[in-house]
């Protein structure tokens, strides 16, 4: 499992309709990605998620269930206790 920081940058004007299909239809992810949290900026023009998957193309099912609504950008992120035992080997 690989552990992805998501930016999601909303498209203009498209932000009451993201949190609606939200709404209607979840977050839409293939059964093996885990959310694990998110923050959205106070202008509602971006979001940044946590998400784990075993696999980067199942982020890519994802996205292509919201990429007419946002811009996505994907980001492979390793945990400081991670970083530090490669560190220490």
């Amino acid at each position: 499992m690989q552990t992805y920081m998501i930016i999601e940058a909303y498209k203009p004007g498209k932000t009451e309709e993201i949190y609606q299909r939200l709404a209607e239809r979840g977050r839409m992810m293939p059964p093996a990605v885990v959310y694990v949290n998110s923050w959205i900026e106070e202008n509602l023009s971006r979001c940044y998620q946590v998400m784990i998957s075993p696999s980067p193309h199942l982020l890519d099912e994802w996205i292509d269930n919201w990429k007419d609504l946002v811009d996505f950008e994907v980001i492979k992120v390793l945990s400081s206790q991670e970083v530090s035992d490669r560190m220490t080997q």
